[in-house]
């Protein structure tokens, strides 16, 4: 289930969506300001700036880390001890986040194992194999356009990212269509498939060709979520007496709306580097396995209801 499908849906019905367009508070802080215009002037350019290309780390380089950006974090880090210094609440800012970064690396490394696994116990030859075979890869590349914008912010990787949860919401759309109608009426299920690819499109083609419209990307990504969830849900509801597993899509689906409530609390990292934000993510991780297991559970029944099928006949 896609996770990203919950955070958008609470942080929507809250009216709580991040703008980063406009920048995070720390960001516009005057002592911030007054910090970086001053780095600025002394390290990125003639001698300074010399030094610096001279002294920065080969991975540093490699991934687009300039003086500008480097003057950014280490303002951040003096405007934070003086915040702390001065007991006032510490500003959130934009830049690298190292523990979204690695908890997105996890939640990757989970999805391809669980991906493996799924492989593994389920032959090619049930009914959903290749729809969740598809999902899976869809996740991934989410999840590692995710890893990319959290180790670099720029309008590039912040653009994948945004568009790639976007992707998985609506593959997860579909693969709930395949396995609740499209297994009955595949012509519906190709035809809803072609209608999603066609509004993925369209709704990048806007964003990046007219306008990067965050009010819009988020209300698109909430009725996409709206829809996602109550599918999956109403389906569950319908099926819970007749197969026992489909409490592992229950859980996953309450798990996420309660997940995200993590994203609307505002408090200090944790020991300096696990935000809410990182929390978040770390903690989807297991519940992205909880998810695959469904999965699995639902494609051996499938596999079994089909096999016994062919027997009668």
């Amino acid at each position: 289930m896609a996770a990203r499908a919950a955070l958008l849906l609470l942080l929507g019905a809250a009216g709580a969506g991040p703008v980063p367009a406009q920048g995070s508070r720390g960001d516009r802080e005057p002592v911030y300001r007054d910090c970086l215009n001053h780095c600025e002037r002394r390290n990125c350019s003639g001698p300074g700036l010399r030094h610096f290309r001279s002294h920065q780390p080969l991975y540093m380089s490699l991934t687009g880390w300039t003086c500008r950006d480097d003057c950014k974090y280490e303002c951040m880090w003096l405007t934070v001890g003086l915040y702390v210094q001065e007991g006032y609440k510490v500003p959130q800012f934009h830049g690298k986040e190292p523990a979204s970064a690695f908890a997105s690396l996890l939640n990757g490394l989970a999805n391809l194992v669980m991906l493996n696994r799924y492989k593994a116990l389920v032959p090619r030859s049930s009914p959903m194999y290749h729809t969740c075979i598809a999902f899976a890869w869809v996740s991934l590349n989410a999840w590692f356009w995710s890893t990319v914008f959290h180790t670099r912010e720029t309008n590039l990787t912040e653009k994948m990212d945004y568009f790639c949860a976007s992707a998985v919401i609506l593959h997860s759309v579909y693969l709930c269509c395949v396995r609740t109608l499209g297994l009955k009426y595949p012509t519906f299920a190709t035809a809803f498939g072609g209608f999603l690819l066609l509004f993925l499109a369209c709704h990048v083609s806007y964003l990046t060709l007219v306008r990067f419209d965050y009010g819009y990307n988020m209300a698109a990504n909430v009725a996409i979520g709206l829809l996602n969830l109550f599918w999956w849900l109403g389906w569950c509801m319908r099926n819970q007496q007749r197969l026992p597993y489909v409490w592992k899509c229950v859980a996953v689906v309450l798990l996420l709306q309660a997940l995200a409530l993590l994203e609307l609390l505002d408090f200090p990292p944790l020991f300096w580097v696990f935000d809410a934000h990182a929390i978040w993510h770390i903690s989807t991780i297991p519940v992205n396995i909880l998810f695959y297991s469904f999965l699995v559970d639902d494609s051996l029944y499938l596999l079994k209801a089909n096999s016994d099928v062919l027997k009668i006949d």
